[in-house]
């Protein structure tokens, strides 16, 4: 079965990089090219010139040819927001590794338990084991079939779900600021909230020494050899490991508070920038702060939760008392402003900014308790309240705190 998902696979991938060759190739308005809908309209006379793209299913081949505009359209978006972007290029095998189906051509069988069946049109029966079952309410609209750089097989489900089954959020109006959290995405914590609460980074110091002991093994093999081939599904098993971990903690994280409060503020950090800026590059990426909030905002849309991105700048430098703004090194990690003389925790301040930042968004307007009257002092005899990742990572909860 693995063998015909890969002939189907390299399949797709051939048709991938024949659209990618009309579209450089031929005229837009001649050929009636130029767009998704037009581009899969010569199919039918791709299947008669060359029969083996009628051995795949019909509404997956045109799914590889949205492919290719969904990934042009992303490559011209990036262009437009001042990114230096190359071209799209062709795709080797080793970097087409997935398929999906859309709208039909797929079943879901037996169903009862852990495991179950998917069939494919042109494929066949394919046994599967859920991660965690399909939603009874739930409409089954896409399949997507890839197989990883470890070999393993996965199959993700693209499911819809009726507006009425999801949760209201609470009208904004209605809103108690007590009820609201901001977030600092932080530097020497992964997340400081208005409340006081940190969370400390995920500790990948092993997995990273792992990882670079199966690299440097890996660049003594032979290109291409079998030994070299199994060393590198080596060093894709522990990367695949790192994803795994950040995934699983960002997961519980973002569903803790979400299930807390009623609306969260986080700032709408430019990543990428942050990425090419120098120093701590690693563990900025090991952060996919993207990730974390994306998954803040779809996990708001499934408990009724406010998700709001705010404006970042000057979060740190602004005091959350009185607005006076002070320039501040990296190095300073305490903010004490020389206006009105309130002092907190840098990440703090910045999380009280996020929060004030969040509510005017929603047109509730300030905080009804002010950062001076709930923010403890830092001083020699303030404590703060902290949280190992590992507590978030082994219980999924910030139940657990410790005092620093």
């Amino acid at each position: 079965m693995t063998a015909e998902l890969d002939r189907h696979i390299d399949i797709h991938r051939q048709a991938y990089n024949h659209t990618h060759y009309e579209y450089n190739r031929l005229d837009t308005d001649e050929d009636n090219i130029g767009s998704t809908y037009q581009h899969q309209k010569r199919l039918t006379e791709w299947k008669d010139e060359w029969p083996v793209f009628s051995e795949v299913h019909s509404k997956a081949l045109q799914k590889t040819v949205e492919r290719f505009y969904t990934n042009l359209l992303t490559l011209s978006k990036k262009k437009q927001n001042g990114h230096n972007v190359g071209r799209l290029k062709r795709k080797s095998p080793r970097e087409y590794q997935s398929m999906t189906y859309s709208q039909s051509g797929f079943e879901l069988k037996n169903t009862s338990g852990r495991y179950a069946t998917l069939w494919l049109s042109k494929i066949g029966e394919i046994p599967i084991r859920y991660h965690r079952p399909v939603l009874e309410d739930a409409l089954i609209k896409e399949v997507t079939v890839k197989k990883e750089k470890t070999g393993e097989w996965y199959v993700t489900f693209g499911l819809e779900l009726e507006d009425a089954a999801l949760p209201e959020k609470p009208d904004p109006k209605k809103l108690n600021a007590q009820d609201c959290v901001g977030i600092d995405l932080g530097i020497q914590n992964y997340v400081y909230t208005s409340k006081g609460d940190s969370v400390d980074w995920l500790d990948l110091s092993e997995e990273y020494e792992r990882l670079r002991r199966e690299q440097r093994s890996l660049s003594r093999k032979e290109h291409s050899s079998s030994n070299w081939e199994k060393q590198r599904r080596k060093v894709a098993t522990v990367k695949r490991r790192i994803k795994r971990k950040v995934e699983d903690f960002q997961h519980k994280l973002s569903t803790w508070l979400v299930t807390t409060y009623d609306a969260v503020f986080v700032e709408d950090l430019n990543v990428s920038e942050l990425l090419q800026s120098e120093g701590n590059a690693r563990n900025k990426q090991d952060a996919a702060w993207r990730q974390f909030i994306e998954m803040l905002e779809y996990k708001g849309d499934l408990y009724g939760t406010h998700v709001v991105q705010v404006n970042p700048a000057g979060t740190t430098k602004e005091c959350a008392d009185c607005g006076v703004e002070r320039v501040k090194p990296l190095w300073v990690r305490e903010h004490s402003c020389p206006s009105c003389g309130f002092e907190a925790n840098r990440d703090e301040n910045a999380a009280y900014n996020a929060l004030s930042r969040g509510l005017q968004k929603l047109g509730v307007g300030h905080a009804e308790v002010t950062p001076a009257e709930t923010a403890t002092a830092v001083g020699e005899d303030s404590v703060q309240e902290s949280v190992s990742a590992s507590c978030v990572v082994e219980t999924g909860s910030l139940g657990v705190v410790r005092k620093t």
